[in-house]
């Protein structure tokens, strides 16, 4: 019998987290936008809410969870 070549599956959870630019950058969303938001100002929960490239350190280990 011969051995299954085994691939690498992607995470479900990490998929749901991250999204992959066109060019190839991973973008992620920012924490701090989901409640006690009265006391924080328009301009910051305005920069919260946009999307941001991950860090460079996690790049690596983020593409082999996603099977990139």
């Amino acid at each position: 019998m011969p051995k299954s070549i085994s691939r690498s599956k992607t995470k479900k959870a990490v998929r749901k987290r991250f999204k992959i630019t066109g060019t190839g950058r991973i973008l992620r969303r920012k924490a701090f936008r989901s409640h006690l938001l009265e006391k924080k100002s328009s301009e910051r929960k305005r920069r919260l809410g946009r999307e941001t490239d991950i860090s460079k350190a996690d790049e690596r280990a983020t593409r082999r969870m996603l099977g990139i």
